[in-house]
């Protein structure tokens, strides 16, 4: 299996494919340390199999997957991630990938889950999966979810308006409704709430 990672730190991303690359039937072809990076580098690499962390710079492992399965509909995708949220899970499931594994498992054991999903089988820590069926869907729509996600740190609504080129009055809606959704009292708490869930 010809093999992409994607993983920030770089201590963890050059241990990980060096115990990954002892394994028989694996093969490391193409390594990056940013989502902006992942697609081109599948294009060059054509890998059977990515493994991706969610939280990258330049763009999440899960906003990736549909445009990597749009360029190589093939390859397997798992998601690795410290970040066991159910929100997380359901988009990376929803988006086409075919495992979704934290990384506190021994290598071997990753190895094994990485071979059955490419077998064709979906593979979930099982502690998550139950966790994400106890877990209300995500309620915000795309939009609400990037105005949430732009003015969660502090930004004005001048400032979130004048990013997302919408105006001032459409950005208190959807701050409002976001609100409303979350069940929260502000935005800075909606914003904690969904990012809590994996909504953002």
């Amino acid at each position: 299996m010809k093999l992409l990672l994607a993983e920030d730190q770089t201590m963890f991303r050059t241990a990980l494919a060096s115990l990954l690359a002892l394994e028989e039937d694996i093969e490391i072809v193409a390594e990056v340390d940013r989502g902006d990076a992942i697609i081109d580098a599948a294009r060059t690499a054509a890998p059977d199999v990515a493994l991706l962390d969610i939280e990258l710079p330049g763009g999440s492992g899960i906003d990736a997957i549909r445009g990597l399965l749009e360029e190589l509909p093939g390859c397997t995708v798992v998601v690795l991630t410290t970040f066991g949220r159910p929100g997380y899970l359901r988009r990376a499931l929803e988006a086409g990938a075919r495992g979704f594994l934290l990384k506190d498992a021994p290598v071997e054991q990753l190895a094994q889950q990485i071979r059955t999903a490419v077998a064709g089988t979906v593979v979930v820590d099982p502690e998550l999966a139950a966790s994400a069926l106890s877990t209300p869907q995500n309620p915000l729509t795309a939009r609400e979810r990037e105005v949430l996600n732009a003015s969660g740190y502090g930004a004005t609504i001048r400032e979130v308006a004048a990013q997302l080129h919408l105006s001032s009055s459409t950005v208190r809606n959807y701050l409002s409704t976001a609100i409303g959704k979350t069940g929260a009292r502000n935005r800075v708490t909606a914003a904690r709430i969904a990012e809590n869930n994996g909504w953002l």
